[in-house]
């Protein structure tokens, strides 16, 4: 049962063992594949793993010894999972493996833009505290988010979790989700679209990206959005007209903004939102402390090897 890795590096960059895999068959494990060498690294694979390398319906056509795609990661829009189906390739994904670490990075986000931590510590490290007459100082209002309102677009485990954390700092809190079938809890209403940006004093996006929330957040959503508001997006890059966002953040019609992702990654140099107006930008990496790319790594393994067995689990195109 041969099985290839065809991008090791992105999950496991060299501080996590591979060992448990290669108990289980005969692996080939490749840090990066560029889209011309899938085909023949692949070419033998029964089990393939992929966390960025697409999988299209025209590479599946070229590998007939193909039975099982493992996605390492939640999203598998990499893969073409209905020319899976056809072909019976099952495809597994990760549910659930970096709630936490997403949560931490929404609030990573939201106190650093509250409290310019950035910033402060910059200042501090050129010398600036050293040579100051007082024992403290701050160059912008800080603010508490105590009081303050939090609109989480998708209520899934990760918007979950983040209400949970929100409602410890003592805020208040909206969500709009498109089944609200969970119980919202103390301090948590739903509502729609529209009333929670206007409401809200941070909006943060948890929702999938599917043709209905492509660029959710585009012109006319930011304005109805509060100009002291922040927007934070750990969720996917094309949730958001970047251009838009980019604008609206020039103008001061949005008071600042915390993106992990954005719709191309790694970015154009000409991205707007790479030079906006307090417009603070980390590398798609609120998914991968060591301890989520621990469980990702350990719930790819445990699903190939229920496929070796015969009861396949985390299966999305069954």
């Amino acid at each position: 049962m041969q099985i290839v890795v065809l991008d090791s590096h992105t999950l496991n960059p060299g501080d996590l063992s591979w060992e448990d895999l290669e108990a289980l068959g005969p692996c080939a494990i490749y840090p990066r594949t560029p889209p011309e060498l899938v085909v023949a690294r692949a070419a033998d694979a029964e089990i393939v793993l992929t966390n960025k390398v697409e999988l299209s319906r025209e590479t599946l056509l070229q590998l007939p010894r193909l039975r099982y795609i493992g996605v390492t990661a939640t999203g598998y829009n990499i893969v073409d999972a209905a020319a899976a189906r056809e072909r019976g390739i099952a495809v597994a994904n990760v549910p659930a493996y970096s709630t936490t670490s997403v949560t931490q990075m929404v609030f990573a986000h939201l106190l650093n833009l509250t409290l310019r931590i950035e910033y402060h510590a910059q200042t501090v490290a050129a010398g600036r505290w050293a040579a100051s007459p007082d024992f403290a100082y701050w160059d912008f209002p800080l603010l508490d988010v105590a009081g303050q309102t939090m609109g989480i677009v998708g209520f899934g485990r990760i918007g979950q979790a983040v209400a949970r954390v929100a409602r410890a700092l003592e805020m208040q809190v909206l969500v709009c989700d498109r089944s609200p079938q969970n119980k919202p809890g103390a301090g948590v209403a739903f509502v729609a679209l529209e009333p929670l940006l206007r409401q809200s004093d941070v909006v943060t996006l948890h929702c999938p990206l599917t043709p209905q929330t492509q660029k959710l957040i585009n012109r006319q959503t930011l304005a109805w959005m509060k100009p002291t508001a922040f927007l934070i997006n750990t969720g996917r890059g094309g949730l958001v007209d970047e251009a838009a966002l980019a604008d609206a953040l020039n103008a001061g019609r949005l008071a600042g903004a915390g993106l992990d992702v954005l719709s191309a990654e790694p970015p154009p140099a000409d991205n707007p939102l790479l030079t906006a107006r307090n417009c603070r930008i980390t590398p798609h990496y609120a998914w991968a402390t060591t301890a989520a790319r621990r469980r990702l790594l350990a719930i790819s393994v445990a699903n190939v090897r229920a496929f070796l067995a015969g009861t396949p689990q985390n299966v999305v195109n069954g």
